[in-house]
C-alpha cells in the first residue's frame, strides 16, 4: 500500500515536472521570436515617436503614457479599496452566512472573464456616470478588475499574522484600531504587496475591457487629463499586429518588449519595497 502511494506520487511528481518544462519551454520559444522580431526595431525614435500610419515612423510614447496613467489610476483606485475591504472583513466582519456569502463572490469575481468587466465598465461609467472612453473610466474599469486580487490576498496576508501580536498589543491598551494600524498591517504589508502586484500586473497587460469601453487604437496626442481619451500599450500592439504589413508586425514585437520591461521594472521596485520591509520586521 505505501509502495503503491509512494509510486503514485513520484508519478505525479513527473508529470507536473514535464509540464512545467513544456510551459518553460514554449515560454522560451515565444520570447525568442519576440526578441527576434522587435528587438532590432527598439530606439530612442520609436519610444518618443507618436503613432503613424507608416510603420517606418510610428512609435509608442503616446501609448506608454497612457499605460503609466492607468495604470497609476487604477492603483489609486483599487488599492485602498481593496486593502480597506479587507480589513473590515478580516478584523471587523462577523463570521455568518452574509459574511460567507461576500467571501464566495469575491473569490468568483476573481475569476471572471475580463471582457465581463469591460461590459459592466462600459454600462456603469462610460454611459450611466457619463465618462466617455476616458482614462478615469479605463482606470476605473481595471480597478474593479484587479479589487478580487487585492482583497483575497491581502485577507490571506492579514490572517497570516500571528494572533500572539494582536493580543500583546491589546495587553498594553492599544485600541483595535491602533493594533491593525501599527502592528498588524506592518506584518502583513509584504504578502499585501504580492497581491498588489499580482493584480496590477493583470491590469497592465489587458485590452479587452479598454476595447470594450471605447479606448482608441490610434492616439496622436497625450491625455491631457483624467476625462482625455487615451490609449495603452496593450491596445497599440493589438491594432498593430491586425495589420497586414510585416513592418507593424516587427512593431508589435518591439512594443511587446517594452511592455514586458515595463511591466518588470514595476514588479521590480515592489519586490524591493517588500524585502525591505520583511528586513525591517526580522
Amino acid at each position: 500500500m505505501i509502495s503503491a502511494r509512494y509510486a503514485g506520487d513520484r508519478l505525479l511528481s513527473s508529470l507536473g515536472l514535464l509540464v512545467m518544462l513544456l510551459a518553460l519551454a514554449a515560454l522560451s520559444v515565444l520570447i525568442y521570436d519576440v526578441l527576434h522580431d522587435g528587438l532590432g526595431r527598439i530606439s530612442w525614435a520609436f519610444l518618443t515617436s507618436e503613432p503613424s500610419r507608416r510603420a517606418e515612423a510610428a512609435g509608442i510614447y503616446t501609448a506608454i503614457v497612457g499605460s503609466v496613467y492607468v495604470i497609476g489610476l487604477t492603483a489609486l483606485i483599487a488599492v485602498p479599496l481593496g486593502v480597506g475591504a479587507a480589513i473590515h472583513l478580516e478584523e471587523y466582519g462577523v463570521r455568518g452566512r452574509l459574511s460567507r456569502i461576500i467571501e464566495i463572490n469575491i473569490a468568483n469575481l476573481a475569476g471572471v472573464p475580463s471582457i465581463i468587466y469591460g461590459l459592466l465598465g462600459l454600462g456603469l461609467f462610460v454611459r450611466a456616470l457619463r465618462m466617455g472612453p476616458s482614462v478615469i473610466a479605463g482606470a476605473s474599469t481595471l480597478a474593479l478588475l484587479a479589487l478580487p486580487v487585492v482583497i483575497i490576498s491581502t485577507r490571506e496576508a492579514l490572517r497570516a499574522v500571528p494572533k500572539s501580536l494582536r493580543e500583546g498589543s491589546y495587553a498594553l491598551g492599544a485600541t483595535k484600531w491602533q493594533t491593525i494600524w501599527y502592528q498588524v498591517l506592518p506584518a502583513a504589508f509584504p504578502g499585501i504587496l504580492t497581491g498588489i502586484i499580482l493584480a496590477l500586473s493583470r491590469a497592465i497587460g489587458e485590452t479587452a475591457p479598454l476595447v470594450t469601453i471605447g479606448a482608441l487604437t490610434y492616439v496622436p496626442f497625450l491625455p491631457r487629463d483624467i476625462w482625455s481619451p487615451f490609449t495603452v500599450l496593450p491596445i497599440q500592439i493589438f491594432a498593430w499586429v491586425s495589420r497586414p504589413q510585416v513592418a507593424f508586425a516587427q512593431n508589435a514585437a518591439a512594443g511587446i518588449i517594452v511592455l514586458l520591461v515595463l511591466l518588470l521594472a514595476m514588479n521590480a521596485v515592489a519586490i524591493v519595497l517588500r524585502d525591505r520591509f520583511q528586513k525591517r520586521l526580522s
